[in-house]
């Protein structure tokens, strides 16, 4: 009886601590603290957008500085770390502008910059996949990878028929 009643203290204990954590903690794996700060400190969508997208081309720049000069450890985990990396701001940038057209939200210069950065980083992933040395070791990332920057250009393409058009100033 005595064990139960310690059991149930604890698991209380547990419930509690889990409920006093923050909700919107927005540490994802592959963005630094300070990264994370950025974001969260944004405030638009448009500005959260660009911030992913410019980390996005900073994971790629990286992936591809790794390719040319291999670390003589990890270096296959690096690869697979920086284009996983790659595809997570190219992800929650594409998710923004979706949760920023079903809020009504003005984010016409995020799809704006999707579309192009996003086209500007498929041709760079093509021709790593034509190109890269060690395809093997992160052909599986990068075809995810692939699939999902092309996934993001259409959905901007579908974003700019779905978001309002910007006001027009009417002349007297």
């Amino acid at each position: 009886m005595k064990t139960l009643g310690r059991f149930s203290i604890l698991a209380l204990l547990a419930i509690f601590a889990a409920a006093a954590t923050p909700a919107q903690d927005l540490k994802k794996d592959y963005l630094s603290s300070l990264e994370a700060d950025k974001i969260r400190d944004a405030e638009t969508p448009n500005e959260r957008i660009k911030l992913f997208l410019q980390y996005a081309d900073d994971r790629l720049k990286k992936f591809q500085y790794e390719l040319d000069h291999p670390s003589p450890s990890r270096h296959t985990e690096m690869l697979n770390y920086l284009m996983n990396a790659y595809v997570g701001c190219v992800d929650d940038a594409a998710d923004l502008i979706q949760e920023g057209i079903e809020k009504q939200q003005n984010v016409r210069t995020g799809i704006d910059l999707m579309s192009a950065k996003a086209k500007e980083f498929l041709e760079v992933l093509k021709k790593i996949s034509a190109d890269g040395k060690e395809v093997e070791t992160y052909k599986f990332n990068l075809d995810d990878a692939i699939e999902g920057t092309q996934d993001a250009i259409n959905d901007a393409e579908k974003a700019k028929k779905n978001v309002a058009p910007p006001p027009t100033r009417r002349k007297n």
